[in-house]
Order: structure tokens, then C-alpha cells, then sequence
């Protein structure tokens, strides 16, 4: 599993060397935010809809559907996507080697729906070709980013997953996203 960074305690701006702050002011906070109202602050923003995949060491195809999905830098291109700590996949993507986040369109509802359900094979019936780490790339994504795992960062009750995109795949210019709103789908 790719070591989880700690705080940083310095910030050096120079535009050619500089790191993070450190979180220690964050975790000094002690106004208490009630969970309900913090996921209804969030909801009132619209994000689109991804499913990340990757395989386990078996070689067994894993994959969750998640909105919490960014890209951080152009050079080098690389994303993040964000995991619960309790997830049972947890495990599986904090040892593989490269994952992929497929950006899912505003048909695909169904597969965003199957990738978020427990207790299921998610990838029954699913059309998918192996890519890059062998991360399963879905069919008729918008977009796919394929790429090797370079960062893991502690992130309150999730862990934050960065990766360095390797290569770039179906870019589908014309098709509606598939985004979330306020706790629903919407079509964009």
C-alpha cells in the first residue's frame, strides 16, 4: 500500500519549489459541524459522476462509483479521487499499482447506480476492456484517465488517492455528462 503522507509543516513559494501546509491549524477546530448539514452545504454543489476502477491482487476487476473525483496538475497531468475508510475495496486500491476514473455520461445512470450497490458482482454484464494496471475501462464513458498510483493522503474519514494520468481515453465531446445535485442525479 503506498504509504499515507503526514502533515507538512512549511509552505515555500518560489514557482519552482514549494509544499504544503500543515494541517495541524484544521485539526485545532473545535466548532462542532452537524454530519447532516454538512452533506446538505455539499449537495448544493453539482458534481459529475465517475466510476473508479482498478484490479485486486488476484487480479479480480474492483470499482466504486464516486463523485468525489479533481485534477490537480497539468504537468504532470495527474487526478485524485477520494475513498471511505470503511470501504471493503479500501484494501484492494491502496495495493494496486494504477486505477482508472471513467467519467460517466448522462446515460449511464444504471451503472452508477449497480458501481454504488453492496453485495453485488458490479461487474455482471458490464462491458469493459482491460487498460493501463489492467483497471477496467467502461464502455461509453466520457472520458477515461488511466493512471499509476503515485500519492495517498490522510483525509478525515477517507483517504485521498493521487495519480499520475499515463494516458487519456473515449473523450466524447458531444454526450451529456452525467452529474449530481443536491442528493440526485441530473443530466448536464
Amino acid at each position: 500500500m503506498l504509504p499515507v503522507a503526514s502533515s507538512v509543516s512549511h509552505v515555500r513559494w518560489n514557482r519552482k519549489s514549494y509544499t504544503a501546509r500543515s494541517t495541524e491549524r484544521s485539526e485545532r477546530v473545535t466548532t462542532e459541524i452537524d454530519p447532516r448539514a454538512f452533506r446538505d452545504a455539499a449537495g448544493q454543489f453539482m458534481t459529475g459522476v465517475t466510476v473508479v476502477t482498478a484490479v485486486d491482487q488476484d487480479g479480480a476487476p474492483i470499482g466504486f462509483t464516486a463523485n468525489s473525483f479533481t485534477s490537480v496538475s497539468l504537468d504532470p497531468p495527474m487526478v485524485l479521487f477520494c475513498l471511505g475508510k470503511e470501504s471493503d475495496s479500501l484494501p484492494a486500491f491502496g495495493d494496486a499499482g494504477g486505477f482508472a476514473i471513467n467519467i460517466l455520461s448522462a446515460d449511464q445512470q444504471d451503472l452508477s447506480m449497480r458501481f454504488a450497490s453492496k453485495g453485488i458482482d458490479r461487474f455482471e454484464g458490464v462491458d469493459w476492456i482491460p487498460g493501463l494496471h489492467h483497471a477496467p475501462v467502461l464502455a461509453g464513458s466520457l472520458a477515461v484517465f488511466e493512471c499509476s498510483a503515485t500519492h495517498t493522503y490522510d483525509g478525515g474519514d477517507h483517504l485521498i488517492f493521487v495519480g499520475t494520468v499515463e494516458r487519456l481515453g473515449a473523450v466524447d465531446h458531444d454526450s451529456p455528462a452525467l452529474g449530481y445535485f443536491r442528493g440526485r442525479y441530473t443530466k448536464g
